[in-house]
């Protein structure tokens, strides 16, 4: 597949949300989001803008994801950017 998609670090949460990250707390701008099992990942929330692609592939190798994967929780939200109905 192609690149990474440009996606802002409001999308990039809520994908991290949806793959088991929940998030802590915010600090300004950035998001902190921990997984069960410990993983911790910083996402930079700059409403309007997309997150930089090197940004972009330092939290996914944080969070122990692939470019599918992401493109797999993206695609998963609904028709507004909500979960998905059941």
């Amino acid at each position: 597949m192609a690149g990474l998609p440009a996606v802002p670090g409001t999308e990039v949460a809520k994908a991290l949300e949806r793959a088991g990250f929940a998030v802590v707390r915010v600090s300004g701008s950035h998001h902190v989001l921990r997984h069960s099992d410990g993983r911790v990942v910083v996402v930079p929330v700059h409403p309007g803008k997309d997150m930089a692609k090197g940004t972009l592939r330092s939290i996914l190798r944080l969070a122990g994801i692939t470019d599918d994967e992401l493109r797999r929780l993206l695609s998963s939200r609904g028709e507004r950017g909500d979960f998905p109905r059941n």
